[in-house]
């Protein structure tokens, strides 16, 4: 029904970040045995807290979702209010003594736990008698179970036996407000030592972290394991003043994208884990402009008792590609979710959530077979609507079609496909007496654009590239032929949903009547690593990419044959003699050297530009306004005037 989608894994034991390329925000990864778990926020959808099996850290499986429903009240079903931006986040995933342990917060209410013994579930709820803000819980060595929470003045107590009370006398401040140390902790107790990762988002996102030999301190800071990894994406388009609550009104006042380099988008909130084979890696997320917040693996370098993100003489700093984790059996490429639905099945994909508590009775797959049907219900507008299925839009750029029978609409009655977000925009079939008409809906401009159809039987489209955070709409009454409706449209990541954008199937409005879909294909431009495949056997010539292209040119040498050295790996050769890197970084040509020396790792950013990285230094090859040559640069830099970033044709 649709193409290839984002997987991590590149199948030549490498893989290239983000694990997903849709919105994993908070997460958390613990290893039981051989095995790896992770969860992360689902906020206001449903089901919510999916569980996630890999072996390998790249590759991952979903078992299930620790609830389908959670209604805690009418905000809950879209009855009068919303809950949006609310509902599930941060949560602290454990494992002890036969038990999976997810502790989580949920706003306006108290801190929630769900157990399983099976992972796969079923999972249970209870609540505890305190709400703590982005806590972690260690179950330590001596019996006693601790927990950490708060933003800046993070408090430790130690928990009660049945997990779900504070043990009088026990909780005390461990830093206060002036410390290095923000929200978002993952707290462990390593080689006997207690050690905290933390996030800081003031200023450049960073991840600070903090080490003791007691619970109770003193703690010891380290400002920083990582910060300024953002693989060179740029910061994009904002609301002004949309910041927690949030306040403005459309029309939005909407601020351009930012090229400098102010760490807005860097790696931050993540934690540590090891491997059965002794490996440590990290993990963390970064805010990836409209898509949402994303999970990232990192490599773990220790050094002076510190886990530092990132190579050694590059601390701090992440491979965008890298070599996988060692792990005991290889496993095959493999994609968390299949997106498209021709909804042939007896249950909806496990990619669907609802964007409320759903509404039993009024949704089906069995009342017209092969298709989803989605009644009416009375609502102002497509954010209030109860009948709303999602899923997380994916990136870089993709395209995704819904096939829609509106023949069951009554007078008055809309649905189709949404972009759900601040501004949400919709395209939808809307009955009007006898007829239909198509109609795009923006709220940003606050109007309408439509025109009228000949029946019942469209197809409508988003073409959504998440680089240039542009949106467009259209239609097509064949399936073939498609035809914009609408202005392009600007996507933007915002704090009122605090998530990226979702794509949402819909159907509202007073008249009761119904809307039958036979199709939902989400189409993927660019679904693995590279954007370009990498050139092996082929001589290219390489150039900077900015409005120079300035061609690389080394000891007067400008073509390079590209051989194949694994791993995605690359020997740059011209006849005898090896474009390789000195310890110092010097760059220069010479023959007969050691393999790490003349070797490449061969990446891309997430626009495409192919970026260097030597495994001499770990750092990347840049050439200088003036010409010069070095393999010293930590990464590429949003503005994209470093000199790191190179375009390749072929010589």
């Amino acid at each position: 029904m649709a193409g290839k989608t984002w997987t991590s894994d590149n199948g030549d034991g490498t893989f290239t970040n983000p694990l997903f390329y849709e919105e994993f925000s908070d997460p958390d990864i613990i290893r039981v045995g051989d095995v790896f778990y992770m969860t992360g926020t689902t906020m206001h959808t449903m089901p919510g807290l999916p569980i996630l099996q890999s072996s390998d850290l790249v590759n991952w499986e979903l078992l299930t979702y620790a609830f389908d429903v959670l209604d805690l009240g009418p905000s809950f079903r879209l009855e009068g209010d919303e809950i949006y931006g609310q509902g599930i986040w941060a949560p602290c995933l454990r494992y002890h003594d036969g038990t999976f342990y997810i502790f989580t917060n949920i706003n306006k209410h108290k801190t929630q736990i769900f157990t399983a013994t099976n992972p796969a579930g079923p999972w249970s709820r209870r609540e505890m008698q305190h709400c703590l803000h982005d806590l972690s819980v260690l179950f330590d060595d001596d019996g006693k179970v601790y927990v950490v929470w708060g933003y800046r003045n993070l408090q430790v107590a130690q928990l009660t036996e049945d997990l779900t009370d504070l043990v009088p006398g026990t909780q005390a401040e461990i830093f206060g407000e002036g410390s290095d140390i923000g929200e978002g902790v993952h707290l462990y107790k390593i080689d006997g030592k207690y050690l905290m990762t933390s996030a800081w988002f003031v200023g450049s996102m960073r991840m600070p972290a903090a080490r003791a030999d007691n619970i109770y301190g003193p703690w010891e800071i380290n400002p920083s394991l990582s910060e300024w990894e953002d693989f060179g994406l740029m910061e994009g388009y904002k609301i002004e003043g949309a910041g927690i609550p949030f306040t403005p009104e459309p029309p939005f006042e909407i601020v351009p994208p930012n090229p400098a380099q102010n760490g807005r988008l860097s790696l931050h909130q993540g934690g540590v884990v090891d491997t059965p084979q002794g490996e440590w890696w990290g993990w963390s997320m970064m805010d990836y402009n409209s898509l949402g917040r994303l999970t990232s693996l990192s490599p773990v370098t220790w050094k002076d008792g510190w886990p530092y993100f990132g190579l050694p003489g590059n601390l701090g700093r992440t491979p965008r590609t890298w070599v996988k984790p060692k792990s005991a059996t290889t496993q095959a490429p493999r994609a968390l979710f299949e997106r498209s639905d021709d909804f042939d099945g007896p249950g909806l994909k496990p990619i669907w959530q609802w964007n409320h508590v759903p509404v039993g009775g009024k949704w089906s797959l069995a009342e017209r077979q092969g298709h989803l049907r989605l009644h009416a219900l009375p609502a102002p507008d497509f954010w209030m609507a109860r009948n709303t299925l999602t899923q997380r839009a994916v990136g870089p750029i993709s395209m995704v079609t819904a096939q829609l029978d509106g023949s069951g609409l009554a007078g008055g009655d809309v649905a189709g496909l949404g972009l759900l977000g601040v501004p949400w925009r919709w395209i939808g079939l809307q009955r009007e007496g006898a007829g239909w008409q198509v109609v795009v809906f923006d709220q940003q401009a606050g109007q309408a654009v439509g025109m009228g159809v000949i029946g019942p039987q469209i197809w409508l489209r988003a073409t959504c590239n998440f680089l240039t955070e542009k949106a467009q709409f259209s239609f097509s009454s064949d399936g073939e032929n498609f035809r914009p409706l609408g202005e392009e449209m600007i996507m933007i990541f915002q704090l009122k949903t605090f998530q990226g954008i979702r794509y949402g199937l819909f159907s509202y409005g007073a008249g009761g009547g119904y809307a039958d879909f036979a199709g939902f294909a989400v189409d993927e431009a660019h679904p693995r690593g590279l954007m370009r495949p990498i050139p092996k056997g082929q001589t290219i010539i390489l150039s900077r990419h900015d409005g120079a292209r300035t061609v690389l040119s080394v000891d007067g040498v400008n073509t390079w044959l590209v051989e194949d050295a694994g791993l995605g790996r690359v020997v740059l050769r011209s006849g005898q003699q090896h474009l390789t890197v000195g310890s110092d970084g010097t760059v220069g040509l010479r023959s007969r050297v050691a393999d790490m020396a003349a070797q490449w790792q061969w990446m891309e950013t997430p626009y495409g530009e192919v970026i260097l990285m030597s495994l001499a230094t770990n750092r990347f090859l840049r050439m200088a306004d003036d010409g010069s040559v070095a393999a010293d640069s930590a990464g590429p830099r949003p503005d994209g005037l470093d000199g790191v970033r190179w375009d390749w044709v072929l010589g």
